[in-house]
């Protein structure tokens, strides 16, 4: 969360930057500048040596301040896949590289990812993006770790749900009501774990599906 970024500057008395990249583009697609020291808390900055835009599901590019996919040109940004042209052909759009996470881009460039399209949780329709579910849970002050995730519903299709770290005594249910005071309803956990741990993969990162098959 944004907050976290600014509390780590003023305890370490260091800028916190930010950045987007993927082996695709070989690597970095984004920054906040540490040169002339513009930052902006929560936002992977602006785009370094490549075109950063926002496309929606048809294709079209989108204004500033619209939630869509994030796609890249440039020099440095691959291709396409050797021997694999299904990838290609679902990577690229009109000269595009799909990057397959959904981001909002302001109208100075920069950019804030609210997380890849294929976790979005879709429940009746309605897209929910289990990042905006983690940063209102890390809000707080006895959640350490949070990760969302969806479940299926026979109702719904998708319901969301949340496994989290605590570092104090709460319940769920506290959790729960915390949630739907900082959320439209159809966003808000049903049910939320409180953990040990969050599961992981070999190399210590946090995969959706992992933690969502570990609660199914």
């Amino acid at each position: 969360p944004a907050e976290f970024l600014i509390e780590m500057e003023k305890t370490f008395g260091v800028p916190v930057l930010e950045a987007y990249g993927m082996t695709e583009a070989a690597h970095q697609v984004a920054s906040n500048s540490l040169v002339d020291g513009k930052r902006v808390p929560g936002s992977v900055g602006i785009g370094t040596g490549v075109k950063i835009a926002i496309m929606d599901q048809g294709g079209n590019i989108e204004p500033a301040n619209v939630t869509g996919e994030v796609v890249i040109q440039g020099e440095n940004v691959t291709q396409g896949y050797e021997d694999n042209p299904e990838a290609n052909f679902s990577s690229f759009t009109n000269g595009w590289f799909r990057t397959g996470d959904q981001g909002v881009m302001d109208s100075d460039g920069y950019l804030k990812l609210v997380g890849r399209l294929k976790e979005i949780i879709i429940r009746s329709g309605e897209n929910i993006s289990p990042r905006e579910i983690d940063e209102t849970l890390l809000a707080h002050p006895a959640v350490s770790e949070a990760v969302a995730f969806a479940v299926p519903s026979a109702t719904h299709g998708e319901e969301p749900s949340a496994a989290v770290v605590v570092t104090g005594t709460v319940k769920a249910s506290e959790l729960v009501a915390f949630c739907r005071e900082r959320l439209a309803g159809f966003k808000c956990p049903k049910i939320i774990h409180i953990v040990d741990e969050i599961p992981r993969t070999a190399t210590g990162k946090v995969q959706r599906r992992i933690v969502s098959a570990a609660f199914a």
